[in-house]
């Protein structure tokens, strides 16, 4: 049972497009959950990781460092915040993946005696890139061979979504296929009621789950840049808008990088 949840930054990216108004947020977030439970702690992505930070271009590509604004600090990463809420790395016992962008699977690394969940078809495209999506892996984040859990959503119904339980019955997946083969939507049940949906990379920009849409062009084009099925992506983001606007009552719905929808919630008191 989920008995607190923290919402955090594990990245801050400052793309160049930024600099232009109206163009590009500034600054963007890599937002990460920690989920404490009775049996120890759940993660819903991770940001980058310690060796992203050390090693940097390095280890991630220029191409990807120069196009995102990557600033390297060892406090944002997982188990540096993880250590400074009281936990060590051990107590991390599963972490739940949106997708495994670089942005988004980084630190998973830096809990090795961690579980991975994600959707069965985006552990494929990870694992089994085609020339196209080798770009947007790295191997390295897991060389130390973790323990793949991966799920097949179509199981539960929720809101209309099909879902699987990733953790417990209070964490679970559902299919927002198109940023990636298997993007996902992560649900959290939350302590004192209702759920948190981490969108991932499914929208951008929180003006995305609005209707009609506001989007920065400069977001919209690199959408449209990464997505691996338009078709798909644009499906589940009306869907997306569509629970936002019947159930925000019930369902907060947040993205992975909106700085605005990080700072709103880290206010929030689960």
């Amino acid at each position: 049972m989920t008995t607190r949840i923290h919402h955090l930054s594990c990245a801050t990216m400052r793309p160049g497009a930024g600099r232009i108004p109206g163009m590009m947020p500034r600054e963007l977030v890599a937002h990460v959950l920690v989920i404490e439970g009775e049996d120890g702690l759940t993660l819903v992505d991770t940001g980058f990781g310690t060796a992203d930070v050390e090693q940097g271009a390095k280890r991630l590509g220029r191409p990807f460092v120069t196009l995102v604004g990557a600033k390297f600090n060892m406090a944002d990463t997982a188990q540096h915040q993880v250590r400074s809420l009281g936990y060590d790395t051990s107590d991390v016992r599963n972490i739940v993946l949106t997708h495994m962008d670089l942005d988004h699977a980084g630190g998973i690394s830096d809990f090795p005696e961690a579980a991975i969940h994600l959707h069965t078809a985006e552990h494929a495209a990870a694992t089994n890139p085609t020339m196209r999506e080798r770009q947007r892996y790295l191997k390295a984040h897991w060389a130390h061979g973790p323990k793949w859990v991966t799920h097949d959503t179509g199981g539960d119904d929720w809101f209309g979504f099909a879902s699987a339980r990733a953790v417990g019955e209070d964490v679970a997946l559902i299919p927002l296929f198109g940023h990636t083969r298997g993007h996902s939507g992560v649900i959290v049940r939350r302590p004192g009621g209702g759920f948190y949906l981490h969108a991932g990379d499914a929208y951008f920009s929180t003006g995305d789950k609005q209707t009609p849409r506001k989007c920065p062009p400069g977001l919209r084009a690199f959408q449209q840049a990464m997505q691996m099925d338009h078709a798909a992506r644009v499906a589940n983001l009306a869907r997306l808008q569509q629970l936002h606007a019947e159930h925000s009552n019930e369902v907060t719905v947040f993205c992975a990088h909106d700085k605005t929808e990080l700072d709103g919630l880290r206010s929030v008191t689960d």
